[in-house]
């Protein structure tokens, strides 16, 4: 399995705050990777910083699809490639769901309108909100508006999908609706970075789980190994409070 994302090195501090500390991790193409830890712990400045939301000057260095990820001409073509989903929706209130899911391919890969037009309604109809394409965001459940952000990032046809704690602003019983797409998505063969709290979606679906705490990554492997039989004592105390809860 070739690596798609690779970073090494890679420390950035809020002046004297080091959010993440000598970070490295490659991941592989198609790999679904769920990434764990306490609130403040890292997770999401290292996603982040994978299309330059955040930037990580300090030190080191980030690659996808061996473009180095860094201001100036090639940190569109990054960003191209690289879909992301966030906590909240960043849906454009003023649009339709439909031109919410067109307007990037429009914009940025030149896709003509009908063209774009027929494949957000191929995409909504994957996520299961097809009967919703004409509506506004507002007047969506917000696990809706979610699958719509879904279908957004996917509209680009990414190498690579983030999700940043996509579930935690949700209500609980619209959690399950966004999980059950995303793991129809992990079967596809997407590459997926996954910043999660949920457990038993990190258990069921990821090829890797990562635990970070401190900026650090403290510990990787198969899920089976980070939920069984984690070696570090703080992924255990972690794992304890967690599932204990």
């Amino acid at each position: 399995m070739r690596n798609i994302i690779e970073i090494e090195n890679v420390t950035k501090h809020y002046g004297a705050f080091a959010a993440l500390s000598d970070i490295d991790l490659a991941i592989g193409e198609g790999e679904v990777v769920c990434v764990i830890g306490p609130s403040g712990s890292g997770k999401s400045t290292l996603i982040r910083c994978i299309n330059l939301l955040e930037s990580y000057s300090d030190k080191g260095s980030i690659r996808v699809d061996g473009i180095p990820v860094q201001p100036g001409p090639t940190l569109g073509q990054v960003r191209a490639e690289v879909g992301m989903v966030f906590q909240s929706f960043n849906l454009f209130p003023h649009m339709s769901v439909l031109k919410n899911v067109m307007l990037a391919p429009m914009r940025v890969r030149r896709t003509p309108a009908a063209e774009a037009a027929t494949k957000a309604r191929e995409l909504l109809a994957r996520v299961g909100i097809a009967e919703q394409a004409d509506k506004f965001p507002g007047q969506l459940s917000g696990g809706q508006q979610q699958r719509v952000a879904i279908a957004r990032a996917l509209a680009m046809e990414p190498k690579v999908l983030l999700f940043d704690e996509p579930t935690s602003a949700l209500d609980p019983e619209m959690v399950g609706e966004v999980l059950d797409v995303m793991r129809q998505l992990a079967g596809t063969g997407v590459t997926m970075v996954v910043v999660t709290h949920e457990m038993g979606f990190a258990r069921q679906v990821a090829d890797r789980v990562i635990f970070m705490d401190g900026g650090r990554i403290v510990e990787t492997g198969t899920p089976a190994q980070i939920f069984d039989t984690p070696k570090e004592q703080r992924t255990r105390n972690f794992l304890s409070a967690v599932l204990n809860h």
